[in-house]
């Protein structure tokens, strides 16, 4: 979809979501935007990047936000989203539909304090970066419910959020990280050649928030991976408990086995003569499993 222009204090911007190939065509034609461009810009499987073509002057900028692919299992991934400035045109590129690129534009376009498309540019940057921050809070609300919940009884469900906390975290982590890489070298670029001091305090401050979030993010996978390391050295601990009873029972078991089988034999025995001779194999039993139950305890195996 090409929507309709708009215009940031004379600069023309034109917002395009989720194009088809007849709408990439137009671009090409009523634009001259070349093919290449379009197609690197909505590329789902693009990473954050800054380029300026030094002929035509044009500047592109690729970004990570979060795309939700189950919010009430926070299970998140990251999506591209592009910003070209082409012939004095702003083009804004949202190829997979991202609610939380949709709002940081329209943030920004509605700010009475931005005045230029730099300043614009920089406002939508910060609005997606601090739009991690709600995720954030989710997962640290989420991670406290679960350590809870597995701290008392372990569940299939409680492990398979668990391990949607680390997937989500994985894929956030990585992209504020590389977002916050591209943001400190934005001022080294093209776009920060000769910037004013507004200018500069919006650079500091996308950068200031953009360290806070990665921050965050890597507190939470520190400690979300501790919970599951510790989830995984209880259940090891409760497997090896197990095996020990399960073996113990065994052993004891076997006890009467041998002795009952040892006086079924079909020969004359020790003993086999006596009235109670049932009460003196049963006795024998209890002594031994008596006796070998002593002996494990005595080597610390119980």
């Amino acid at each position: 979809m090409i929507k309709s222009e708009k215009t940031i204090n004379g600069t023309k911007w034109i917002e395009t979501i989720q194009i088809n190939a007849e709408e990439r065509a137009t671009l090409e034609d009523q634009y001259g935007i070349d093919k290449d461009i379009i197609e690197y810009v909505t590329d789902n499987d693009e990473s954050t990047n800054y380029v300026y073509d030094i002929n035509e002057d044009d500047q592109l900028f690729i970004f990570l936000a979060p795309y939700a692919l189950d919010k009430d299992a926070l299970r998140y991934i990251t999506q591209p989203f592009g910003m070209l400035l082409h012939k004095g045109v702003l083009f804004t590129f949202n190829q997979s539909g991202i609610p939380e690129v949709n709002t940081a534009l329209y943030s920004a376009l509605d700010n009475p304090e931005v005045k230029s498309v730099d300043a614009f540019i920089l406002e939508t940057l910060f609005t997606v970066v601090v739009s991690f921050i709600p995720i954030s809070r989710a997962i640290t609300k989420k991670r406290n419910y679960l350590d809870k919940m597995l701290n008392r009884k372990t569940k299939n469900s409680d492990l398979v959020s668990l391990s949607y906390l680390q997937q989500t975290l994985t894929f956030l982590s990585s992209a504020v990280q590389t977002n916050l890489s591209e943001l400190d070298r934005l001022p080294k670029t093209h776009f920060g050649v000769g910037a004013d001091q507004d200018k500069i305090d919006l650079f500091e401050d996308v950068q200031i928030e953009g360290e806070q979030v990665q921050r965050m993010f890597e507190i939470e996978t520190q400690v979300v991976d501790r919970i599951d390391h510790t989830l995984n050295s209880l259940a090891n601990n409760n497997l090896n408990d197990t095996m020990k009873f399960l073996t113990i029972w065994s052993l004891t078991m076997a006890v009467p086995t041998i002795i009952s089988g040892f006086y079924g034999m079909n020969v004359k025995l020790p003993l086999a003569g006596m009235q109670y001779a049932w009460m003196l194999t049963l006795g024998i039993s209890v002594a031994l499993i008596v006796a070998m139950l002593i002996m494990l305890k005595f080597w610390r195996k119980m």
